[in-house]
């Protein structure tokens, strides 16, 4: 191999994906476990889909993943599932802060406990995350990114607390780039319309924002995970960039 050359895959390498049991996170999973890298699935309450999955990359490669319970919202939480992944592999070389909480609160209703969880889950928890994975990043010369969202920069009505915790996650990733540079590179992928949300919206949404795409069609988590995969292994000068995978709505 070439002295500048990268190696093609992410063979001995480990990713920890938060929220990474199903989704866009359990998409994530897979494609990063098929480039070769072992894989800790975070999670909250989707048990029975993260211990699945886990299964699911074990028998294609035994010992190849685990799952991690954590609440991202309690204090504490970040040091403990980065010494739980060092514990089990004994290095990190990417962080993806994919766990997100979304929905809507209109103005005239938002409460606080509105604003602490997604203003926690969105951005409270990739700060902490970072901080806590920062020495073993850094030891790897490894990698952190972002699942910011295309309405961090182009707010969504009723949205609004969503819409500034996603704000704060850009800038975030923007900060964190320039600081734990040169050893860590820190991105950010801004998904369009890829997947629904669980609380499901009408027919007629769903056709008006897939026609506001230069694509006309949706998106799905495979996109957002090439896009991942992109980042993790063959981006090695990029940093500081927020990717949107919106099939051209932003324009």
């Amino acid at each position: 191999m070439a002295e500048n050359e990268e190696q093609s895959d992410l063979r001995g390498k480990v990713a920890l994906i938060t929220g990474g049991a199903r989704r866009v996170g359990g998409a994530i999973a897979r494609r990063l476990h098929a480039d070769g890298a072992n894989i800790c699935v975070h999670y909250r309450s989707s048990a029975a889909e993260a211990e699945a999955l886990v299964a699911e990359l074990n028998t294609r490669r035994a010992g190849s993943a685990c799952c991690q319970a954590a609440d991202l919202l309690a204090n504490g939480t970040a040091d403990g599932l980065i010494a739980s992944v060092l514990g089990e592999w004994g290095r990190l070389d990417l962080l993806v802060n994919n766990a997100s909480s979304f929905y809507a609160t209109p103005v005239g209703r938002i409460t606080a406990a509105d604003w602490d969880d997604l203003l926690g889950t969105n951005l409270k928890a990739p700060l902490f995350l970072s901080q806590a994975a920062t020495p073993a990043l850094r030891s790897a010369q490894g990698s952190i990114i972002n699942i910011v969202d295309i309405h961090g920069l182009r707010p969504l009505r009723d949205h609004p607390v969503y819409c500034v915790a996603k704000a704060g996650l850009a800038m975030l990733t923007r900060a964190l780039a320039r600081d734990l540079g040169p050893e860590i590179r820190v991105n950010g992928i801004a998904p369009g319309p890829v997947l629904w949300p669980d609380a499901g919206i009408d027919e007629p949404l769903k056709r008006e924002i897939v026609k506001k795409t230069a694509l006309k069609r949706r998106g799905s988590p495979a996109d957002i995970a090439r896009t991942a995969l992109f980042l993790a292994k063959d981006a090695p000068y990029v940093t500081g960039q927020i990717i949107a995978v919106d099939g051209g709505r932003g324009i």
